[in-house]
């Protein structure tokens, strides 16, 4: 009844806003962290996150176990990750005392000219079909990590999730809801109904999903390696398979794919170093929203209060103009990093912002010249992996080749066609990337581990982590489950422009008072359901030599350690 008069109200009443229901669970509940000696993972679906610790107890260490979790949430979460998408990962080794960076995000068709689609008169890329599908970086993502810092066979990392395509697994609640709105959308496409629809619709809660074709995929992949994916069979009937839906990815593309080893990048936040990976993905975004709100006595504000809510609101669109023009793929355009994450460029943005009234618009900044799984493992020797894997929209391009029973990605849809654009689409070119991980250190040493999915979410959730853990003094589990602001509307790397302010999305948790006074100041506050992203994190307290874990409720997650 109460919820019906509020919608009733919202109808009727002019700037009046509620906020959003979660799919699962209200408010903001949280529970404890988790804490163990030995290793921990966290990932967003139980099984997973039990092989990443079977891996460890078995000798392997964070690196294995964060490949062996991935390909299993490949198979029991087939509507954010698989090997249909693309991987990034920042990686702690303890042995080289630093952090790397892994980009294996692919690249455009060779054979697909811009022209293309000028000749057919897009304006934009579509979003599902073969148009926006790039090559696919995950397989390849694994083993550039395991040549690295691997230790146990691949054979035996990949097993586990061999054993649960072919065996089948009680589907959970949230990737129940999301097969089921992804399959709707998708089942016209050549084999979504033979593979992700048994008996015509998409399993329910607790029914056992089995996918065999995707068991064959990842048992010739265990025994064959990266070439069996990019040079082998697999490679072959995806070319065959986008020939004959009008596609371009090719033969070629796939064997020409390398993931390539990048610097992570960093900014200070109070003392802290908080470290993204560079372009095509938005990591810097989250560094440029944290560089104009240092400058804001944030603590003071207080968490959930209009005053927090607005500057971090007109951080992010200031940041977002800059990613909307300048991220892209830094091998087809000079990307000025440097200037972007400066405090010296922050503190020139952050001028712009009026304490008091939201902005409609801002204007990039001046340069001078010159759906998706997160999960992150920590072992006993110390190595910690931040990594992010997707196949972008929920279950990707619509294009599932004939017999191997996974869905490509389409993060070709990203680029822009817009002559002159940074991220204007090419041949062979890197699409920008909403996936990130993250990684925060103290004086050099490793702190956290975390990242939040979910599109243009993941930026805005990295900022509200570290806030609330570093300006609010929340624990692990709670600066997850604390209610978290979305801002959409600014504009995007694929040209479209924001208008008007954009919407102010505001998770259950935020009081009424507050919501009226950001309607004051010229927000313009929209219900919306679930677009809040997920969140895993590994902490390292090296005080009392212990890892803690988290995994927030708003989806399937769970943290565990040993």
């Amino acid at each position: 009844m109460i919820r019906f008069f509020l919608l009733l109200i919202a109808l009727l009443i002019p700037g009046f806003a509620i906020s959003q229901d979660r799919v699962t669970g209200h408010d903001f509940a949280t529970r404890s962290e988790v804490i163990a000696r030995g290793g921990m993972a966290a990932t967003s679906q139980p099984l997973a996150t039990q092989v990443a610790l079977d891996i460890l107890k078995k000798g392997g260490n964070a690196i294995d176990a964060a490949i062996a979790a991935n390909a299993v949430l490949g198979v029991v979460e087939p509507t954010g990750s698989g090997v249909g998408g693309d991987l990034f990962a920042i990686i702690w080794s303890v042995e080289k005392g630093k952090l790397y960076g892994l980009n294996g995000s692919g690249r455009s068709p060779r054979s697909l000219k811009l022209e293309y689609f000028r000749e057919k008169g897009y304006q934009f890329i579509p979003s599902f079909g073969p148009l926006p599908v790039s090559v696919p970086g995950c397989v390849d993502g694994w083993y550039e990590m395991h040549d690295m810092f691997g230790k146990l066979p691949m054979k035996e990392l990949l097993q586990p999730a061999i054993n649960y395509a072919r065996e089948g697994f009680p589907v959970t609640e949230v990737i129940a809801y999301a097969l089921s709105k992804n399959t709707e959308l998708l089942k016209e496409y050549p084999n979504i109904k033979e593979v992700y629809m048994p008996g015509g619709k998409a399993p329910a809660k607790g029914q056992v999903f089995r996918n065999p074709m995707l068991a064959n995929t990842l048992d010739k992949i265990a025994r064959g390696g990266r070439n069996e994916f990019y040079r082998g069979s697999i490679a072959r009937d995806i070319d065959a398979f986008m020939k004959k839906q009008g596609g371009f990815l090719s033969y070629d593309d796939l064997s020409r794919h390398h993931s390539e080893w990048v610097e992570p990048i960093s900014t200070t936040y109070r003392g802290y170093e908080v470290w993204e990976l560079p372009p095509n993905g938005q990591g810097i975004a989250a560094l440029q929203m944290l560089n104009i709100l240092e400058g804001f006595d944030i603590t003071s504000m207080g968490f959930g209060s209009s005053e927090y809510i607005h500057v971090f609101t007109e951080a992010k669109k200031l940041a977002f103009e800059d990613r909307a023009k300048y991220y892209a793929d830094p091998v087809f355009s000079k990307i000025p990093v440097a200037q972007l994450i400066s405090k010296k460029y922050a503190a020139e943005r952050r001028k712009l912002i009026d304490l008091n009234k939201a902005a409609r618009i801002y204007d990039p900044g001046r340069i001078e010249a010159g759906n998706t799984i997160y999960l992150t493992v920590a072992d006993k020797f110390g190595n910690m992996v931040s990594l992010i894997q997707s196949n972008y929209r929920g279950m990707g391009s619509g294009m599932c080749p004939t017999g191997l029973g996974f869905v490509l990605q389409d993060r070709g849809e990203m680029f822009t066609l817009e002559e002159g654009h940074n991220n204007v689409y090419a041949p062979g070119k890197r699409p920008f990337h909403t996936i990130i991980p993250s990684f925060i250190t103290k004086n050099g040493k490793p702190w956290i581990s975390f990242g939040v999915m979910g599109g243009d979410m993941q930026p805005q959730g990295h900022v509200q982590i570290v806030v609330n853990l570093i300006d609010f003094r929340m624990n692990l589990q709670e600066a997850g489950d604390a209610p978290r602001i979305h801002h959409v509307g600014s504009s995007e790397p694929t040209g479209q422009q924001m208008t008007d302010g954009g919407i102010l999305q505001l998770e259950n948790g935020f009081r009424w008072e507050v919501i009226q006074k950001l309607i004051k100041m010229g927000h313009t506050v929209q219900w919306n359901l679930g677009d809040y992203g997920g969140y895993q994190a590994i902490m390292w307290d090296d005080k009392n030599k212990v890892w803690f874990g988290a995994s927030e409720s708003r989806k399937d997650g769970q943290a565990a350690g040993y």
